[in-house]
């Protein structure tokens, strides 16, 4: 699969040429990362880090709460590395500082150890010095520790020339099993595909920023059909991954739905097939993914009016269920102005709304059966909704929030404040 690279150099987007020359200034990085975050992770890597000549932490910070990103570029020691750990980075790439005794203080399956080859020499501290060792060598030396290598040929490194396929089989047996990453002139789709075949990812940039290669040509490289017509079954599910239903799609309505970030597929009767034109039942694209066999999508929307089926139903199982069901139905009484409604009640006068929660958490807390705690939680849930509803936040970005909290590595001790604990508990811990 692709993975789409963010390099950053003075606060911005740039492609260099081996390393060093400044090719394309790409611009407001959040722009790219808001397109190419549509097709999985992204590779964020701080150029100026890397060599010495500063940081870009507050904006690459954002970038991981925004966006799946791998981070790279000038993490050194074990402080740094923890930073990005802890500021949700899918993954941190390692170079120059890559030893054992900094690798094995970490966890495996979120480290990646960038091996950068200039004419088959491992070279570091952003690509300025060579180190005499071979790229296998320290592979099989360092693949106990992650979970993957990002392998970079620097001399075809934006170069437009492709890349080394040659090279990689060997670079694999030597990993035995650990996922490589190939980066450093690729410039074709069939490349991609090659790469993924033979078990190895490709980190593209320059491709992509000079349009050599199409995010979509990129993307749908590696899929393969069974069918006749060739076209990809695709599985579209919700912001909250609930299935909605089945539709098919080829690279023209791939492309088209990259291009206009929507919900748009291909329709075995009708040829391009733009969801909800007709209905109103618009989805806004959020990410699409590729199934572990590559003949297989998925579709990741925010689903607009009534629903996917065309029975006017959410899914084409029938409606929604459980805490998505109670936030449409939160979000319908909003927008209806009938004074009756208790959910709009609540949303008009805010002393009542905070009552309600403060005494739904007490009746939680004293809740003691397992009937109890479970009526308990659901009133306390729909005041929690009403709360959010009338903010404009949804659960699926409260589980968002939580997916990134999930990430930390270190954490804090988690002590209750002290207006919140037992007077008594509070006395003996003074």
């Amino acid at each position: 699969m692709i993975i789409p690279s963010i390099d950053l150099q003075g606060g911005q987007s740039v492609q260099l040429i081996g390393g060093k020359e400044l090719a394309i200034e790409a611009g407001d990085p959040f722009k790219l990362a808001r397109k190419f975050s549509r097709v999985g992770e992204i590779a964020v890597i701080d150029l100026d880090a890397a060599m010495g000549k500063g940081h870009h932490r507050p904006l690459i910070s954002e970038l991981c709460r925004q966006f799946p990103c791998r981070v790279g570029g000038g993490i050194r020691d074990l402080d740094t590395a923890l930073y990005w750990l802890n500021q949700g980075a899918s993954k941190i790439i390692i170079g120059t500082a890559a030893h054992p005794s900094l690798l094995s203080k970490l966890p495996k399956e979120r480290v990646m150890v960038a091996l950068d080859s200039d004419m088959g020499d491992v070279v570091i501290e952003g690509w300025t010095k060579k180190t005499g060792q071979s790229v296998e060598k320290r592979i099989k030396e360092l693949a106990p520790y992650v979970s993957g290598f990002l392998i970079t040929f620097v001399e075809r490194e934006g170069r437009l020339q492709g890349t080394d396929l040659e090279r990689v089989p060997g670079l694999l047996e030597a990993a035995q099993g650990t996922r490589l990453t190939i980066a450093g002139g690729v410039k074709s789709a069939t490349e991609i595909s090659d790469l993924d075949r033979m078990g190895a990812d490709t980190q593209v940039g320059m491709a992509l920023y000079t349009g050599e290669l199409g995010l979509a040509e990129a993307f749908t490289a590696p899929m393969k059909s069974d069918r006749a017509d060739g076209l990809w079954p695709t599985v579209i599910v919700d912001e909250y991954d609930r299935s909605l239903g089945l539709a098919y799609s080829n690279l023209l309505s791939v492309k088209e739905a990259l291009i206009n970030c929507q919900g748009i597929y291909w329709s075995r009767k009708r040829g391009l097939w733009k969801k909800g034109e007709s209905s109103g039942a618009t989805q806004e694209l959020l990410s699409m993914s590729v199934d572990c066999d590559r003949d297989t999508l998925r579709f990741k929307v925010r689903q607009r009016g009534k629903g996917f089926c065309h029975l006017d139903t959410w899914s084409c199982w029938g409606d929604l269920q459980g805490l998505p069901s109670l936030e449409s139905r939160i979000n319908q009484r909003l927008a209806n102005t009938e004074p009756q409604s208790y959910t709009r009640r609540l949303i008009s006068e805010a002393d009542l709304l905070n009552a309600k929660l403060r005494e739904e958490c007490d009746e939680f807390i004293a809740a003691q059966s397992q009937s109890e705690i479970i009526a308990e939680a659901a009133d306390l849930f729909y005041f929690m909704s009403v709360k959010l509803a009338d903010h404009g936040v949804t659960w699926s970005d409260v589980a968002s929030k939580l997916d990134l909290r999930a990430l930390k590595v270190t954490r804090r001790k988690g002590d209750a404040k002290a207006q919140y604990l037992d007077p008594s508990i509070a006395i003996r811990n003074a």
